[in-house]
C-alpha cells in the first residue's frame, strides 16, 4: 500500500467522524489549537529558520522570502485568524431554505461537508494552518502537500495541529501532510480519486495550470494574480497615490498585490510624476509604455510580456490609456479575473467599471490587499478562487461545503 493510500484511508475515517461533530466541541479544539501555536513559537521559528536558510543559499529573492518567513508577530497573526475561526458560525447542518411540493413533501437543502480535501501549495507556510482550520471547521479532513521551500515550517505546523487536535479529542488524521514534496508524488494526490473529493491549487500559474491539467480529482481553481489599479480622470490624486502605493509596495509577493497600473490620459503627466517617485520611494521598478516614459524619462521601456506578468516582486507596469473603456478592455484581456480596483469620483464611471470587469473582486477607491478572508472576516482563506463555478473570491467556511436534500414525508408514493 502506498503512502498516499494509507494518507486518504485514514483522511475517509476522519472525515465521518468530523462530519458529526458538535460545533461547540470543534470551536473549543480551535481555541485550544490558538493556544498551541503560541506556545510552540520557538518550535516553529526553528524550523522556519531552516527553510529561509536554504532559500538564501538558492539565491530565492527577497520578496519570495518575505512569503516563506514567519516571526513570532505573524504566529501571533496566525493564532489569532485561528481564534476567529472558531467564532464564526457553523454552516455545517444549516437548512438554506425549505418549501412544500405538490405531493406535500417537506424538502430542505442543508449543507454539509465536502469529505476529504487536498490542497497542493507552495511558500508561504501559513496556508497550512488557515486550510486546516478552515477544514476541521467545516467538517472536512484534510491533506496537505507543501513545497519544499516550506518543508521544515510546514512539518512543525503540522506536528502541532495534530498534537492538539489530538488532545481535543480528534482524530489526529484529520489532517495530514505528504513529506515527499516530489513532482511524482504531487501528481500521485491529483489523481487520489478514491480518497479526495476535491483538490485546491494554490500557488504559482505553474503550479495551477499542471493541476488542471493532470488532476482526474474534482479542481477548484485559485488563480494568480495579475491585478490593476486604474486611476480615472476624476481620481483624487492624493487617494490615487495613497493607493497605488499600497497595491503594490505593502507586500508585492501576495497574489492581491498590483502588477499594473493604468491611468487616464488626462491626468498621466499631473499625477505620474509623483506617484513613480513615491513608488520608487518603496524600491519599486518602473515599466513603462511610451507615454509613460515621455513623462518621466529613466522609466523602462514595457514590452507585451510585461502586461502579462505576475510579477509578485517590487516591479510595476504603467500604462496610459484613453479612457474607463480602454482599461476596462485591457484588464479583461491581460487580467487573471483576480481582484481590479479604480479610483475616481464619478459615481456613473465607478458603477460601469464594477459591472463591466470581470473578477472576482472590483473596488471602487480602496486597494486590492484586501482581497484576504481574514480582511473580507472569513476568519482565513483557503485560498482565493477565481474561476466562477461553485465558489469566487476568497474562500471562507462556506465555500468548503457542498449541500444536500432533505426530505420528510408522510407516506407519500409517486403514482
Amino acid at each position: 500500500m502506498s503512502e498516499l493510500t494509507l494518507k486518504g484511508q485514514q483522511a475517509k475515517a476522519a472525515a465521518l467522524i468530523l462530519s458529526q461533530a458538535k460545533t461547540k466541541a470543534k470551536n473549543e479544539a480551535l481555541q485550544a489549537l490558538s493556544v498551541s501555536l503560541i506556545a510552540n513559537t520557538t518550535m516553529i521559528l526553528e524550523a522556519n529558520e531552516k527553510d529561509l536558510a536554504t532559500a538564501s543559499e538558492n539565491g530565492i529573492r527577497d520578496a519570495m522570502l518575505d512569503r516563506l518567513r514567519l516571526t513570532p508577530e505573524r504566529i501571533v497573526d496566525i493564532a489569532e485568524g485561528v481564534k476567529q475561526v472558531a467564532t464564526l458560525a457553523d454552516p455545517i447542518g444549516e437548512v438554506t431554505h425549505m418549501w412544500k411540493n405538490e405531493a406535500e413533501l417537506t424538502i430542505g437543502k442543508q449543507r454539509v461537508p465536502l469529505g476529504v480535501i487536498g490542497i497542493i501549495y507552495e511558500s508561504r507556510p501559513n496556508v497550512t494552518v488557515d486550510a486546516a482550520v478552515l477544514c476541521f471547521k467545516t467538517g472536512n479532513a484534510t491533506i496537505l502537500r507543501g513545497g519544499s521551500e516550506a518543508f521544515h515550517s510546514n512539518l512543525a505546523l503540522v506536528r502541532v495541529i495534530r498534537d492538539s487536535l489530538a488532545s481535543s479529542g480528534f482524530p489526529a488524521d484529520a489532517v495530514q501532510i505528504v513529506e515527499d514534496t516530489s513532482r511524482e508524488t504531487a501528481q500521485q494526490l491529483m489523481t487520489l480519486n478514491a480518497y479526495l473529493d476535491v483538490l485546491i491549487p494554490r500557488g504559482s500559474a505553474r503550479l495551477i495550470k499542471t493541476v488542471l491539467e493532470k488532476a482526474t480529482v474534482p479542481v477548484i481553481e485559485t488563480g494568480t494574480g495579475n491585478c490593476h489599479v486604474y486611476i480615472d480622470s476624476e481620481a483624487q490624486q492624493g487617494m490615487a497615490t495613497k493607493i497605488i502605493v499600497n497595491a503594490k509596495a505593502s507586500r508585492p509577493s501576495v497574489c492581491n498585490a498590483a502588477e499594473t497600473l493604468l491611468i487616464h490620459e488626462a491626468v498621466a503627466h499631473e499625477f505620474l510624476p509623483s506617484i513613480i517617485a513615491q513608488l520608487r520611494a518603496e524600491n519599486v521598478e518602473i515599466r513603462g509604455d511610451e507615454v509613460v516614459a515621455s513623462i518621466v524619462s529613466d522609466v523602462i521601456l514595457a514590452t507585451e510580456l510585461d502586461w502579462e506578468t505576475e510579477y509578485a516582486d517590487y516591479i510595476l507596469a504603467i500604462k496610459v490609456v484613453s479612457g474607463t473603456d480602454a482599461a476596462i478592455a485591457h484588464i479583461n484581456k491581460y487580467g487573471t479575473k483576480h481582484s481590479e480596483a479604480i479610483v475616481t469620483d464619478n459615481y456613473f464611471t465607478s458603477q460601469k467599471f464594477l459591472q463591466q470587469v470581470d473578477a472576482a473582486a472590483v473596488y471602487i477607491n480602496a486597494s486590492t490587499r484586501f482581497t484576504d478572508g481574514f480582511e473580507f472576516g472569513f476568519g482565513a482563506e483557503i485560498g482565493i478562487s477565481t474561476q466562477k463555478l461553485h465558489a469566487r473570491g476568497p474562500m471562507g467556511l462556506n465555500e468548503l461545503t457542498s449541500t444536500k436534500y432533505i426530505i420528510y414525508g408522510e407516506g407519500q408514493i409517486r403514482e
